[in-house]
């Protein structure tokens, strides 16, 4: 079946950036006040390049203007809705979009939500997110019946998208799709022609397994690879076998793909916490417009090492530092929190 939209790599213009503002005293092991500080140098960070959309309950949206104020994000970088969430992973419950092949105006991927297999409870509010914003937008979108998170997926904007087994085959997210049911419902979807698995993912991840945590696309022919070489460590060996299936990786026209290392951060322990080890990764960076913005956890030897990295990677963009260590206490990072919104497409009569 021939879609009619593609879902643009991460590197494509950009107008905005959408984020989902934390609000809850029963996470994050109360430090909520240190997390709005996080999320203030976040927005700083992005909101030069791309203006920065907010959810959040109307209620919280004085108290929101002040911290992004303390901040330094002037008030024309950024806009607030009202669309209350559960939680704060946007790249997860928020909408996908796509560009239509017609007249390469935006259109909304919207899939179901269930909290990464119905761990984390109430997620009614996360899973309307999408719509909401279809709404305030006046965009159309398109629905799916499939479970699907945006973390789950990695894309080139060529048609070549790559996933995770252990997320996307788990029965706890649709246990009545069969694989091929899955592969055409996301072709369908995004306008993706070839999916690649990879197997499972890094240790503590509460998602079972993203793959914006391991392997993402630094331009249509390169990806970098988080890589551990410590045997001992528990991320060893499903890295090493998702780079070693990673080593068969083609573009759709039957092109290699570059495998860049990424190295993995020493590990970041947490005490009288659920997730002993937390997933900490470089891997989940945000591309947006001239800039990326990425994770570091003030481990300045190894932070050094992994921005040197992307910054031969993406050449002339500015690769910025964020200190992501209070978001990985919850489990994600910077690409976990935010979903960029490409602009429109033109195209060619």
């Amino acid at each position: 079946m021939q879609s009619d939209v593609r879902w643009p790599a991460e590197w494509e213009p950009q107008d905005a950036v959408w984020i989902s503002w934390p609000h809850r005293d029963d996470l994050w092991q109360g430090g909520l006040q240190e997390l709005y500080a996080t999320y203030g140098r976040v927005v700083s960070a992005i909101a030069p390049h791309a203006c920065v959309c907010v959810n959040a309950a109307e209620n919280l949206h004085s108290s929101i203007r002040h911290q992004l104020q303390v901040a330094g994000v002037d008030d024309e970088q950024f806009r607030l809705f009202p669309h209350p969430t559960n939680d704060v992973w946007c790249r997860d419950h928020g909408p996908i979009f796509v560009q239509s092949l017609q007249d390469g105006s935006l259109i909304l991927a919207d899939w179901q939500f269930n909290a990464w297999g119905g761990k984390f409870a109430p997620w009614d509010l996360d899973n309307q997110v999408p719509q909401r914003i279809a709404a305030s937008l006046g965009l159309p979108s398109r629905c799916s019946q499939m479970i699907l998170e945006g973390g789950a997926i990695e894309g080139n904007g060529e048609g070549l998208l790559i996933t995770t087994e252990s997320v996307l085959l788990n029965p706890n997210r649709n246990a009545q799709w069969t694989k091929s049911d899955i592969e055409q419902e996301i072709k369908r979807m995004l306008g993706v022609q070839s999916i690649f698995w990879l197997g499972s993912g890094i240790e503590g991840d509460d998602t079972d397994g993203h793959i914006d945590d391991m392997v993402r696309f630094v331009s249509r022919d390169a990806v970098v690879s988080i890589v551990e070489n410590d045997s001992k460590s528990p991320h060893y060996k499903a890295l090493s076998e998702n780079n070693e299936r990673l080593q068969d990786l083609r573009g759709v026209d039957g092109s290699r793909i570059e495998v860049v290392p990424l190295p993995m951060p020493e590990p970041i322990v947490a005490e009288d916490w659920r997730l002993e080890q937390l997933p900490a990764s470089y891997a989940n960076f945000l591309i947006v417009n001239d800039a990326v913005i990425v994770p570091i956890f003030n481990q300045p030897k190894n932070d050094d090492r992994a921005l040197g990295i992307l910054r031969e990677c993406f050449g002339k963009k500015q690769i910025v530092g964020v200190d992501a260590r209070k978001l990985v206490l919850e489990g994600g990072a910077i690409h976990c929190i935010t979903q960029q919104q490409p602009k429109p497409r033109k195209v060619c009569s």
